[in-house]
Formats: structure tokens, sequence, C-alpha cells
């Protein structure tokens, strides 16, 4: 909003007129340092193993390994690359407090053809020199990646951009649910849901297992493809992870359908979320 150049107004107009601090005109955040870089790459690998691990733990895990930090950094960290232990959290901590939080619709529900219900979840993917957070639209029934989104930041934008394309490519599920960050609870992205007449549901605090076939998607495509390649920039980790993704969907067999990949499962209505044939 604010024009650097533009003759006969200045920024220090500008910033009066808009209610800014002058000196947040000139602010550029600095990015991580290297050290903190390769903490965060290994709290992440030590997270996809133990991901009840709290900062507590993960210093001691960290200590471990010869690398002296302290919780608070740690934390800070974790925070940044949006992990959050599995464990019951206290009812008083909420995503957002302005935000509804739907019910989990899932329990006890027979998931048994495409486009009954889909999910979605956000990753801290590391590269070489910096981060990105990924976003992915998942078919529970067929484990089938949709659509995907990559950003620098934690904003919802790149969520409802993945969000509408993969209605626009697939039609719409039944249920969508995911978990209550705030990316997903609030109107930006529930309000595209219900637009479409999609019923939306929300795993229950601390509840990983509630959206478990996408946390196991975060497993393969980190294991498989970023912690392989250690891709330099952004640009080169999109290459990779579009790479990765269609050889996911289209080749690699998952010994739960038998073998199937999931375009195939995507194609047999008659398997269930087990792949346990029916009937």
């Amino acid at each position: 909003m604010i024009e650097t150049h533009r003759p006969g107004l200045s920024i220090v107009c500008q910033c009066g007129l808009l209610g800014l601090n002058r000196s947040s005109v000139y602010y550029r955040p600095a990015p991580e340092n290297p050290f903190n870089l390769v903490l965060m790459r290994l709290i992440d690998e030590a997270f996809l193993e133990c991901p009840f691990y709290g900062s507590r733990q993960m210093v001691r895990h960290l200590r471990r390994q010869g690398h002296e930090v302290g919780r608070k950094r740690v934390s800070r960290l974790m925070g940044k690359m949006g992990l959050s232990p599995i464990y019951q959290k206290p009812k008083t901590t909420v995503p957002h407090p302005e935000h509804k939080i739907y019910p989990y619709l899932l329990r006890d529900l027979v998931i048994d053809r495409p486009n009954q219900t889909w999910c979605a979840d956000i990753t801290y993917l590391p590269m070489r020199r910096g981060f990105l957070y990924l976003v992915a639209i998942m078919d529970w029934h067929s484990r089938k990646v949709l659509s995907w989104r990559l950003s620098n930041t934690m904003h919802a934008d790149f969520c409802v951009e993945a969000l509408e394309e993969a209605l626009a490519r697939y039609g719409k599920p039944d249920i969508f649910n995911t978990d209550q960050g705030s990316q997903f609870t609030g109107g930006e992205f529930t309000g595209v849901l219900k637009d479409a007449k999609v019923k939306i549901s929300m795993d229950g605090r601390g509840r990983w297992m509630d959206n478990v076939f996408i946390e196991r998607l975060w497993r393969s495509v980190k294991y498989e493809c970023v912690y392989l390649h250690a891709f330099e920039t952004g640009s080169e980790l999109r290459r990779g992870l579009a790479k990765w993704i269609s050889f996911y969907n289209t080749r690699r067999p998952h010994s739960v359908f038998a073998g199937r990949t999931p375009d195939r499962c995507d194609r047999a209505p008659w398997l269930g979320v087990t792949g346990v044939p029916r009937g």
C-alpha cells in the first residue's frame, strides 16, 4: 500500500494516513541462520519418528547428538515449523479464538468410494538454504494426492488455492477433514467448502491419528524425496515434488491395496478404506 516513489506524497505522510509505523516500511525479515536450519532439519527428522516429543524432549534429543541448545530456541523453531506434540492439550489452548471448530465426522465411518472423504494438512520441508511449507489435498479412500501448493509462510492463501484446484479438477467430496490449524478453521478456507456444500470435519485436539493417512504421506515424501535430494532452492524443490507426487499417484504401489497405485484405487470403488475387498 506504500508507494516509495510517489511524487508529492512522502513516505512519512503515507504512513501517517495509514496509521503505520515508518520503520515497518523498511523492515526486511532476517532469514534463519545456518545453525538454526540444521537444527530444524534434525527436529523434523526426530518428529517423524517421535511425534509425541515436545520441546523438552526435543532438547534432550538434540543434546544427545552433541548440540548444546536451550528449550526456548527449540520451542521457537518447533513453532515456526508448525510442529505440535500429539498429546492432548488443555481445552483453553485453541488455534484461533475467533474461529469455529467443527466436530470430527469420520469416527466409525466406512469409507468405500472415491470423493467420499478428502483431507488436508500442512508440513515443513527443509532445503539447503531455507525451508518451505507444503499443503496437500488427499482423497482418503484412494490416498491419491489431488492437489498441492508450496509457500514460504503459513498464511491460508496457498491452502485455499490447493482446495480450489482440487474441487475444479475432481468435483467435490461429501466430507472434508483437517486438523484445527488456523489455516483450515478460518473463513477463507471453510467458506469455499460451505459454498460447495461440503460437510466440514476436524480432528480432535492432539489427535494425529484422526488424519493418519496424510501423516503417512508426509513420512513418505520426506524420506523418499526431500531428505534424499536436499534441494537448494524453492524452484528445485517444486520440480522434485511434482515428479515424486506424479510417481506416488501413478506408479508407487501400496501394500494395503494389494499393490495397486492410488490412481488405480481411485477407479476401484469396491475397495474399502483398509484395502480389503467388500462383498
